[in-house]
């Protein structure tokens, strides 16, 4: 029968569809007030969508729970705030955030109502309201009063630093805001690394180690920048400021663009970290961080570690010692280091008793930093030093230069390879007797028996080894031969041997590591070993043979490539004067590149660029320019590196960007701004790249840092370009010998290059042309990157002189609207 009043029951149904959908959306609301509770799988969405805070498992375990703030529009979850970061709770569902009736504090209590964490306020109300907010901070707000904040995360923060927060120092408490680092990548427990101004009151920021060691300073402020940040000057997506009144002092940032996704983290590697978000490749992108190197991080790899930026990973135990917590170390925390093999055998030789075999001996250690807290001993000769060091138990390790040092204990921040020249030398590391290769004792006797029985086998041996390896070596020669001119598939037991089992490594890209190789004919090589490739055989094989088509004199020759099981190898002609970057930055006075050398690689570079843009059937985006991928033979005739690589590894450009640690110095605004790139990126990267030619330094690094300020060394180039002094801007090691108007000409090219609006920087043909004197160039407009708002004179200003004295001379430059000339206007005139 049909219902009476369908009007009515339409409308009941309506009702309890509304009360369902609205019980059932807790995942929804941006708040908890009083009565109200949070657990299990239910969320706090910020108003915008931006942020959502619930219980989120971190790390493997299923029984560790933490309530956390991470991003709600960002497919990887990355939490920016975790509450109870040392004191997780195993169940969710049995666990509650809530208001407390009692104080009014918002608090997680366990399932057996202990509480596990609170917002520690004096309110004493419980009418409360906990707000998750659009800019990622949580408050806690009166409950009469709701402009009045009692408690936020953002005073709060954990290991991140989010736009519109700051971290602050209270001149009233003496207390500060740090960022604390994870203990490891699973568990967001404090570390040892922390950020913080400094509570002695200087305008700087701290990275401290075990909160006793200061490690790395951002430099006071100077009323525009921190000194020893001068990439801030660069700042096309930042505003930000520092503020200084009677009650605290701290800096704060925000993005100019609401539409970039951005933070600073502590990081468990020990370094401060801007990361951005890229939507197009669904990942975060490292953008800068300090300390530059991994190895300048004290104590990263703990006690009786050994750091070393030229492997990776970059920790080892030194000779004589094994991870003490292997599992730590797989989550990237060395903090606990490593410990001993064998105990010393330490006897009391107070009494000068003889020397036996078994008493503990010296591992020479070469060219390595020293480790911290060295003890100074008056002994006038090396072997004085090590018998002081012998007849103490307690001394670890002994050096011998300008006198001699002890260390007792554990020894830390221990860097191999190390180049940095104050604070290396040669360590004499402690170790028990049988450590050490040259111990002798009766089981030599047996070994000697053992190796003559042997010998005659391994004879045998040897000739059935030389007989094989003389096959494949001649058949490696006729592949050689008979494949001139094209690739070679190598196989991969073939680059084994040829590289020694890869133990000569030349470097690391964005791509993979390199290794050097001698073919059986003597011909050195370069073998890059590809990591994250993703592409089958076939495909590599194809995108292969493309790279390999293109010949220049100023692009690296590809002699061939491996593809065997899910290894994937190129083979490069071998460049003896390697990397401009090692020339440039870390060379000696035997290997000086004069002006016209520098000169003469831009023009190259440029050249080998211009083909890859212009001349090739398609156009070849390189995306990674830097001196680390420009290589130099043994004329200096300079090879781009690396080209074609972006293409070979699926265009995943993130990855590239992932590896420019330490700066952001040679990224176009577009990476992050998400427009399309075009080659017009690779010009940006390469005037960055021009100006380190001119200089021989850094981009990157502090100017005339006198009176505590530094300049951005671009931002300086531009003044001193448009006053006429370029000479000044040149490498100090050339003593001033250079052609004054290529330097000029330089300059004037890499202003243009990098150009915030890309249709205004010039191609790569137009530079080629310009460089080669065929093409004049005008004076380029100064680019919003390196200009600086003077809020006093509310004028446009740069660096004309950063070396002028503590205030340092700024002049103000004319409108930058008025300077739209086009270079290309200029291009057109041809001499």
């Amino acid at each position: 029968m049909a219902p009476k009043h369908p009007f009515l029951l339409s409308l009941l149904l309506v009702l309890l569809l509304y009360l369902t959908i609205s019980a059932s959306s807790t995942s929804l609301i941006d708040s908890i007030s009083a009565n109200q509770s949070l657990s299990g799988e239910e969320l706090l969405t910020s108003n915008g969508g931006n942020f959502v805070l619930g219980f989120i498992p971190i790390g493997n375990s299923s029984q560790r729970f933490y309530v956390g703030i991470w991003y709600n529009k960002v497919s990887q979850r990355t939490p920016v705030w975790v509450a109870n970061r040392a004191n997780p709770v195993s169940n969710p569902s049995t666990s509650v955030l809530q208001i407390s009736s009692q104080d009014g504090n918002l608090v997680l209590l366990d399932q057996s109502k202990s509480i596990i964490w609170s917002t520690n306020t004096t309110s004493i109300t419980n009418s409360n309201t906990a707000v998750l907010l659009d800019n990622g901070n949580l408050v806690l707000r009166d409950g009469q009063n709701s402009s009045k904040i009692l408690w936020q995360s953002f005073d709060n923060p954990t290991h991140t630093w989010l736009p519109g927060g700051k971290l602050a120092f209270n001149k009233i408490t003496g207390e500060s805001q740090k960022l604390v680092s994870w203990k490891n990548s699973e568990d967001p427990a404090p570390g040892i690394f922390s950020l913080e101004i400094d509570p002695n009151g200087t305008s700087q920021y701290l990275i401290q180690w075990n909160n006793s060691r200061n490690y790395w300073s951002s430099g006071v402020w100077n009323g525009q920048i921190f000194s020893l940040v001068p990439e801030m000057t660069s700042n096309y997506i930042y505003n930000f400021s520092y503020v200084n009144n009677s009650q605290e002092n701290y800096f704060i940032y925000n993005v100019k663009d609401d539409s970039i996704i951005t933070r600073f983290i502590m990081d468990v590697s020990g370094q401060i970290k801007m990361l951005t978000w890229v939507p197009t490749s669904e990942s975060w992108i490292l953008f800068w961080s300090q300390p530059r190197q991994q190895c300048e991080v004290f104590a990263f790899c703990g006690a009786f570690g050994s750091c070393n930026e030229n492997s990776f990973p970059y920790c080892h135990c030194v000779k004589g010692f094994s991870q003490k917590f292997p599992e730590d170390w797989a989550l990237s925390d060395q903090s606990r280091g490593c410990v001993r093999n064998t105990p010393l055998q330490c006897t009391d030789r107070n009494n000068n008793s003889s020397r036996n075999s078994e008493q503990d001996k010296f591992f020479e250690m070469n060219n390595v930093r020293l480790p911290d807290n060295p003890q100074a001993s008056q002994v006038g000769s090396l072997d004085g030093c090590e018998l002081a060091c012998l007849n103490n138990c307690s001394c670890t390790a002994y050096s011998y230069g300008s006198g001699c040092s002890l260390w007792f204990g554990d020894l830390l921040h221990l860097q191999e390879q190390y180049g940095g020249g104050s604070g290396g030398g040669t360590l004499y590391l402690r170790l028990a007797a049988s450590e050490l290769p040259t111990h002798k004792n009766k089981k030599n006797m047996v070994v000697g028996v053992v190796v003559g029985v042997f010998a005659s086998i391994l004879i045998c041996g040897a000739i059935i080894w030389a007989l094989v390896w003389r096959r494949r070596r001649r058949a490696l020669m006729n592949a050689s031969k008979t494949m001139e001119g094209a690739l070679v598939a190598f196989r991969y037991s073939d680059l084994q041997r040829v590289t020694k089992n890869f133990s000569q490594k030349l470097g690391e890209g964005g791509f993979g590591s390199v290794f050097k190789g001698v073919l059986p004919d003597s011909t050195p090589i370069a073998v890059k070993k590809l990591e994250g490739l993703r592409q089958g055989e076939k495909q590599f094989r194809t995108e292969v043979s493309t790279i390999g088509t293109i010949q220049h004199v100023n692009l690296v020759r590809l002699r061939g490539f491996c593809t065997q099981g899910n290894n994937r190898l190129l083979v490069y002609d071998y460049m003896p004067n390697g990397s401009l970057d090692a020339l440039l930055f870390y060379n000696t006075s035997s290997k000086l590149l004069n002006w016209r050398t520098r000169y003469q690689i831009a023009l190259g570079t440029a050249r080998g660029l211009y083909y890859l843009h212009e001349k090739c059937r398609d156009c070849i985006i390189h995306c990674d320019i830097k001196p680390e991928n420009i290589l130099l033979d043994d004329s200096f005739v300079p090879k781009v590196a690396d080209f074609g690589l972006a293409k070979l590894m699926g265009r995943d450009f993130s990855r590239v960007l992932t590896t420019m640690r330490g700066t952001r110095g040679y990224l176009a605004p577009e990476w992050i701004t998400g427009v399309a790139i075009t080659a017009k990126a690779d010009v940006y990267s390469y005037g960055m790249m021009l100006f380190e030619i001119v200089s021989g330094m850094r981009n990157s690094e502090q100017v005339g840092g006198e009176g505590g300020r530094g300049a951005y060394f671009p931002t300086m180039a531009a003044g001193k370009l448009r006053d006429g002094d370029v000479l000044g801007l040149l490498d100090p090691k050339l003593d001033g010998d250079a052609n004054a108007e290529e330097i000029t000409r330089v300059c004037r090219v890499a202003c243009w290059c990098i150009q915030d609006d890309e249709t205004f920087r010039p191609t790569m043909g137009q530079i080629v042309q310009i460089l080669e004197g065929i093409v004049e160039v005008d004076m380029p407009p100064i680019p919003r990157s390196l200009q600086i708002f003077d809020n006093n004179t509310q004028n446009i200003v740069f660096f004309s002189d950063s070396s002028s004295g503590p205030t340092s001379q700024l002049q103000t430059s004319t409108s930058v609207s008025s300077q739209t000339k086009s270079l290309s206007s200029a291009s057109t005139r041809n001499s």
